[in-house]
């Protein structure tokens, strides 16, 4: 089973987004994201998992393990809102 730093890496990465795009996105510090990505934290909270879920277009089930469905389509993966919140910039 993938870790919550595991998934949050593999989903940013199939987006083709840095992390220094998605922690501006949800607004942390990119040493923070890449230390979850890590999973040298391995709690970062509700909050921020719902943030991330919605920067990428995901559910929390799918960050949390809790279901395999990332709710990703290829086709769909440059409306996320997390590329509304970069092109805003």
């Amino acid at each position: 089973m993938m870790t919550l730093g595991e998934r949050i890496h593999l989903l940013r990465r199939r987006l083709g987004w840095t992390q220094r795009e998605l922690a501006a996105a949800i607004r942390i510090n990119v040493n923070n994201l890449a230390r979850i990505e890590r999973s040298e934290i391995k709690d970062p909270g509700g909050q921020l998992v719902a943030r991330l879920a919605k920067a990428m277009g995901t559910s929390a089930d799918f960050l949390l393990g809790l279901t395999e469905e990332s709710g990703i389509i290829e086709e769909d993966r440059d409306l996320c809102p997390v590329a509304e919140v970069l092109v805003s910039a």
